[in-house]
């Protein structure tokens, strides 16, 4: 993607389903909180995404600042909300995902990098002619617009969306997007339409497809089994769907007071038992104590600097 592409791209930016218009070029802020500048505040190798994403060997983890959904309970909130990151240039983010793959990374995982999607297109381009052949994951919350998805086909391999609510009255809640569920599912659509179904290698590790992820926040099941339906129903083994149970109460939430708990084990029992009964058998769940801090990467700028 040109230069001049991109300006034109930014300088109304409608790259999420925000419609923000901000002029990114002149530095006007939308919703997402970034002017065009990308920032990113670590580039490593990932050992906790699922088992065919890391595996033993990581996955190549870039961590964009700023996101365009900013959920109140978000877990990477210092990116996400705040203005940590490394100003970076396109051809640097190139050189980001070339050190990566050097580095043995099983492939590179574009973290929340929607309000940024025209750059990372420029960042492949310049890394594949330089003979970055690894498959590209688009690690994403799910809040995506169709039109711009259709720009990242060809360059993205496999999806790996969250779907956080099936209820509307909790987007708006937690996320002040009511319109979440069409929107996710519209999206989805479109990942599922470039990926076809999942490809493992014989190493285990995904070449091509979608998983869909689903954190289950406490206190909320119901959302959580309303949303394996949808999935399972619409999609069957066609994508991996992991059940994901942890949530960590990292901020203190003063309106929404169930969101200060972590799930309990027979909440995410409650889930896994519907996942069974409906026949889920392509997916995921997490095992042991996975609610825990620990379990939030250090944004320290870890392979962002240029030395």
């Amino acid at each position: 993607m040109t230069k001049q592409k991109i300006d034109e791209i930014m300088g109304e930016c409608t790259l999420c389903p925000r419609n923000c218009h901000s002029d990114r070029i002149n530095k006007k802020t939308g919703y997402c909180g970034m002017d065009n500048t990308v920032r990113v505040a670590r580039a490593a190798l990932h050992m906790w995404e699922e088992p065919c994403i890391s595996g033993e060997k990581g996955s190549g983890a870039v961590f964009f600042t700023g996101c365009g959904l900013k959920c109140c309970f978000c877990q990477n909130r210092e990116i996400a909300i705040g203005k940590s990151g490394l100003e970076i240039s396109v051809g640097r983010l190139g050189e980001i995902f070339l050190e990566l793959e050097e580095k043995g990374a099983a492939n590179i995982n574009l973290v929340t990098g929607a309000h940024y999607v025209p750059q990372i297109i420029g960042a492949l381009k310049l890394a594949r002619k330089k003979g970055m052949s690894l498959p590209v994951i688009y690690n994403s919350s799910g809040y995506e617009k169709v039109e711009t998805l259709k720009m990242l086909e060809g360059y993205v391999d496999v999806y790996l969306p969250d779907f956080k609510y099936m209820e509307s009255d909790l987007a708006e809640k937690f996320s002040h997007a009511a319109d979440y569920p069409q929107t996710a599912k519209e999206a989805i659509r479109e990942m599922v339409r470039q990926t076809g179904p999942v490809i493992i290698n014989e190493d285990g590790y995904i070449l091509r497809g979608t998983i869909v992820r689903h954190l289950i926040l406490p206190g909320h099941t119901k959302n959580s089994v309303s949303v394996l339906e949808y999935l399972y129903h619409e999609y069957g083994d066609n994508i991996f769907i992991s059940i994901m149970n942890q949530y960590t109460p990292v901020y203190k939430q003063e309106k929404y007071t169930e969101l200060n708990r972590k799930v309990t084990k027979r909440e995410y029992e409650k889930v896994l038992d519907a996942a069974v009964k409906l026949g889920i058998v392509n997916g995921f769940m997490q095992e042991g104590e996975t609610a825990k801090e620990s379990f939030i990467p250090s944004f320290d700028y870890e392979g962002v600097e240029h030395f």
